[in-house]
């Protein structure tokens, strides 16, 4: 693995906030000024594809990345934020369900934010 690599694997590690491609570039350069966008992008999918960082998709937001422990996500419909819940690891019930082996699975609950509900209800 190349030191970006390690850098980028540390910064979303560390982090407690669901990060875009460009907050990673913005970290990072902090850190290496010599750093370009390709190369965030680039150790960001070697990484994924390495199973060693999740990639978090919303529709109409750019993808985010998070670390690998099992755990899910609430997505807010209106404004896009994503939170950390932790549930019961659905692992065996789901793997009842199919009848391939499961490597992993990502649950993804949509809902309304406080923050939205309130802008709502002021409007």
């Amino acid at each position: 693995m190349t030191r970006n690599a390690e850098s980028i694997l540390e910064i979303i590690n560390h982090s407690k906030n669901h990060l875009t491609a460009e907050q990673i570039y913005v970290t990072l350069k902090e850190k290496n000024g010599k750093v370009v966008p390709a190369t965030v992008y680039n150790n960001l999918s070697y990484l994924h594809k390495q199973g060693l960082i999740r990639k978090v998709s919303v529709e109409g937001c750019p993808d985010r990345y998070d670390h690998i422990r099992q755990h899910d996500h609430l997505v807010c419909r209106n404004c896009g934020k994503l939170s950390d819940i932790t549930l019961e690891d659905l692992t065996e019930k789901l793997q009842k369900q199919i009848s391939i082996p499961m490597l992993s699975y990502d649950l993804k609950i949509n809902y309304i934010c406080e923050e939205c509900l309130k802008k709502d209800r002021d409007n």
